[in-house]
């Protein structure tokens, strides 16, 4: 099972700002969706469709975002993410935008996942074979801070450059 998963697409015109880059709320919105397309994609899990059947989905709790070059209007980017952390209630994932060759990194962003469910109102705990896939699936990072963990992709990109 792939644990560092890609995706790309093409930045849209109507996401970007006058200077025709994609504007800074947009990136969260094609982190999100693309996040959603590959765990129901390659790890058969249809967040909606869990919803639906047992009242129980993930909301963001946080996100932290840096922004390192700018993603341009019909620009073709690679969206990279892979589980770095979870808990009985709490996701963390990493994502990453490249650009289409993957040299050059556009942004990064830390997304924080609290398990809930929408008729208590309150925070559940993941069943148990969500906890398998998690196990499966999960790249731990060595930083727990997200500035050191940008700090370190900076100066990885740096030696290789």
């Amino acid at each position: 099972m792939e644990k560092v998963l890609k995706t790309k697409r093409k930045i849209r015109f109507q996401d970007c700002d006058p200077f025709n880059h994609l504007n800074n709320a947009k990136y969260l919105e094609y982190f999100i969706n693309t996040r959603e397309d590959q765990i129901a994609e390659h790890y058969n899990l249809d967040i909606f469709k869990l919803m639906k059947t047992t009242a129980l989905s993930w909301v963001v709790a946080s996100n932290q975002i840096s922004y390192m070059r700018p993603a341009s209007t019909m620009e073709t980017v690679v969206i990279e993410s892979q589980l770095i952390q979870y808990t009985d209630n709490v996701l963390l994932v990493e994502m990453k935008m490249w650009n289409e060759n993957e040299t050059e990194l556009k942004a990064l962003l830390w997304i924080k996942f609290i398990h809930y469910n929408l008729q208590t109102t309150k925070v559940a705990n993941h069943a148990d074979n969500l906890m398998q896939l998690f196990q499966s699936v999960v790249v731990p990072v060595e930083q727990t801070v997200f500035e050191n963990r940008y700090m370190e992709i900076v100066q990885k990109m740096k030696s290789y450059a």
